[in-house]
């Protein structure tokens, strides 16, 4: 057959499934049990090897974890799980009586005093056959166990009966009493006498979870309480901020998780020991003997309700942390809302602002068009004054037209047009003069006005670009517009009298000709 490569650790595996095997006994025997509780700091092998060379006995491998063997006039069995430590000292029969302290002498006091660690339990165990008669172990019973606390069944199919009061007698340790029948075996024995010992210690080590459960219920409560009244709070919308509700709650929830993370291991452990426990006492297959309590019975008066007490604080400290994160969770969900309305609140007022700073602008540009019209109209009336006695022109007439003029000459860009025209054109609107709409809305000659204001911006346009840059000449073109005003007057104010003359010799003219005459030469001069 070809080699087949095993799996490293193949052997190891297997090894461990047969690593802590039963002890073996015959009745009657006596048997000191000890489990310890190492500290961080403890070496247990080191332990187990100081008791060994106490006796002379073969040492332990430095990396075991279990160990069977002689030690002198006892046999030792010694095992390592994870939160204990235990040893099974087995004695032949003395003279003493059952539980006498004597039989506990197997661990010397010295090695005792040096253990690096704590007892979580001890206990005494007497092997004896079992007699003929029930009413001598009741006897038996009657005077090592009280009374009121007694568990006793007949266990594997009657194999033995077992009782105990678990409780721990004037020299500190259990007493467990086991009576054995003649056709039970050795091996059979010490299943018994180690799911004996096992039910004590899982049942020790599961109780520490109950005294923790206890221990936190203060703070479980008050914790609790601080709860209730923030969500009560935040119910009635009294009281402190948002925010500060919020910090609140978050400690809450900080010493909630706190609490998970100092309790998870321990009641997760008490979980697995108490079904242990439950495990080793269905593995005994008992049956009621002379009508007493079994050990089940015993277990479910008193240490199932310790358990259930465990299980109700666990599920409490789970309900009252997702309780503080969802009252965390709705109350960000609050200031979150708050938040977002002051956001709105801002970019309100950031619009109201930037909306009077828009009229203000509009507003200071309104002034500086003003401003630089005035400055601009007073310049250009200075340069026209010369021309005022040679064209016979009024000084005021002149003035009057330097504006009119100076939108023309500039091709709608002056400061009072462009002006206009930018902020028309900000606002969507077309852009034009108000120059412009003042001929247009007032003349009745559109024609003529609109030619001559566009000749007069043509020629303005041509003098503007062809002296750009040169001050005197765009005066001179300027000189040479409003030379040219009087002669378009008077033709105008012609062409008036002449269309006068003619509605004259019509019916009704008289009237149409007045207002004509009337509002011609004002027209004219203020379109022109």
């Amino acid at each position: 057959m070809a080699p087949i490569k095993d799996h490293p650790q193949r052997l190891a595996l297997t090894g461990e499934m047969h690593a802590r095997p039963f002890p073996q006994l015959a009745a009657p025997s006596r048997v000191a049990f000890l489990a310890v509780k190492p500290s961080p700091d403890a070496v247990p092998q080191a332990e187990l090897n100081a008791l060994l060379a106490h006796y002379g006995a073969p040492r332990a491998d430095a990396s075991a974890t279990h160990y069977y063997g002689e030690m002198g006039r006892f046999t030792l069995k010694w095992e390592q799980h994870t939160e204990f430590v235990t040893y099974t000292v087995i004695a032949p029969t003395g003279r003493s009586l059952p539980f006498a302290a004597a039989d506990f002498a197997a661990f010397p006091e010295d090695w005792l005093a040096d253990i690096k660690g704590e007892r979580i339990t001890s206990a005494l165990l007497a092997v004896l056959p079992k007699p003929e008669e029930d009413e001598e172990i009741a006897g038996h019973l009657q005077d090592w166990f009280v009374p009121e606390s007694l568990a006793v069944a007949e266990v594997l199919d009657g194999a033995a009966v077992v009782a105990s009061d678990f409780r721990i007698d004037p020299a500190g340790h259990l007493r467990l009493a086991l009576f054995t029948d003649a056709a039970t075996g050795q091996r059979r024995i010490g299943r018994i006498v180690q799911r004996l010992c096992e039910i004590e210690t899982y049942k020790a080590m599961s109780m520490l979870g109950f005294m923790q459960a206890r221990e936190m219920a203060t703070a479980l409560n008050d914790l609790d309480g601080q709860l209730s009244t923030l969500m009560e709070a935040m119910r009635s919308g009294a009281g402190t901020a948002a925010e500060e509700t919020l910090h609140a709650l978050l400690d809450v929830s900080v010493a909630l998780e706190a609490l998970t993370a100092e309790t998870a291991y321990r009641f997760a452990a008490t979980g697995a020991y108490e079904a242990i426990v439950y495990e080793r006492i269905s593995a005994l297959r008992e049956a009621r003997f002379m009508g007493r309590q079994g050990f089940g019975e015993f277990m479910m008066r008193r240490y199932a309700p310790a358990m259930r007490t465990v299980k109700s604080t666990e599920t409490r400290l789970k309900t009252i942390a997702a309780r503080a994160l969802r009252a965390a969770d709705l109350l960000r969900t609050r200031v979150d809302v708050e938040r977002s309305a002051q956001n709105q609140a801002i970019l309100a007022s950031m619009d109201r602002r930037a909306d009077l700073q828009l009229r203000l602008q509009h507003t200071v540009e309104g002034l500086s068009v003003v401003a630089i019209s005035y400055y601009a109209v007073s310049l250009v009336s200075y340069l026209l004054y010369p021309l005022a006695e040679p064209l016979e022109v009024s000084k005021g007439l002149l003035t009057a037209w330097s504006p009119c003029r100076l939108c023309l000459a500039c091709g709608g860009r002056c400061a009072t047009c462009g002006g206009r025209s930018a902020e028309q054109r900000l606002h969507g609107q077309p852009a034009q003069c108000d120059h412009h709409d003042g001929l247009n809305g007032r003349d009745g000659k559109r024609g003529d006005t609109r030619q001559t204001c566009a000749q007069g911006a043509a020629a303005g346009q041509h003098t503007a670009h062809a002296h750009h840059g040169r001050p005197g000449q765009v005066a001179s073109g300027l000189a040479r517009g409003v030379k040219t005003l009087p002669l378009k007057l008077s033709r105008d104010q012609a062409g008036d009298q002449r269309a006068d003359k003619h509605a004259a010799q019509k019916p009704g003219a008289k009237a149409r000709g007045d207002r004509t005459a009337g509002d011609g030469p004002k027209q004219g001069v203020g379109g022109r």
